[in-house]
């Protein structure tokens, strides 16, 4: 998002060896606060803003073919939600979707699955959903589950909860809850951990703690 608050599509990638910026082809849908990652040599990218309304869009880029590709759209357009990857699956997990006119913004607690070898989204059930109504959160995968922790809900204080989603049982678990609630946190998967690192709790928070997960 530049000064005059319009999003951007610009791509570009640092050549290390001329050591300068290379601009690579524009995003289609041009955004900010989108969700990307990288897997193989493609960079996958989610969601996102437009001015202050969440876009569905999804788009990856090729890095061998420096290329863009249109994939289906999110099924549920909104902001400040998750992305995890795991084995084959995209999870798309709660977020906020923003009111227009006098409608309220809205936390959710829906989850969308993206099979990537099929090239679809699958059709979840509401029993699939979260347990609690959540945006702006830590997620990440441990042994073979979903995790998400923390964030904004309907209550007026940061959330502390944690769950788990298990595919094999196709249902959520309850999780001990983060001893420092707090949103807005940058996070990072280490071996059987997920790393929480700073965020927000009224004021800036310098906390960094670990959830672990065995494999049982």
């Amino acid at each position: 998002m530049g000064l005059d608050l319009r999003p951007h599509n610009h791509l570009q990638h640092y050549d290390m060896l001329k050591d300068m910026w290379v601009s690579l082809a524009p995003m289609p849908t041009p955004r900010y606060a989108a969700t990307s990652f990288l897997r193989g040599s493609k960079i996958y990218v989610l969601g996102g803003r437009q001015s202050k309304y969440a876009v569905n869009a999804f788009e990856v880029f090729d890095i061998e073919t420096r290329s863009w590709t249109k994939f289906p759209n999110i099924p549920c357009k909104r902001a400040f939600s998750s992305f995890v990857t795991l084995d084959s699956h995209l999870y798309s997990l709660g977020g906020l979707r923003q009111g227009r006119l006098y409608r309220q913004p809205k936390f959710l607690r829906t989850m969308d699955v993206f099979d990537m070898e099929q090239g679809g989204w699958l059709k979840m059930e509401r029993s699939f959903f979260l347990k609690k109504r959540r945006a702006d959160f830590v997620a990440g995968s441990l042994s073979g589950r979903v995790i998400v922790a923390g964030g904004l809900g309907n209550q007026p204080t940061v959330l502390e909860t944690a769950e788990a989603f298990h595919p094999g049982k196709n249902k959520w678990e309850v999780l001990p809850p983060m001893p420092t609630p707090r949103c807005a946190c940058s996070s990072i998967t280490i071996k059987n951990c997920l790393l929480a690192v700073g965020g927000v709790n009224q004021g800036l928070s310098d906390a960094v703690e670990a959830l672990c997960v065995s494999d049982s």
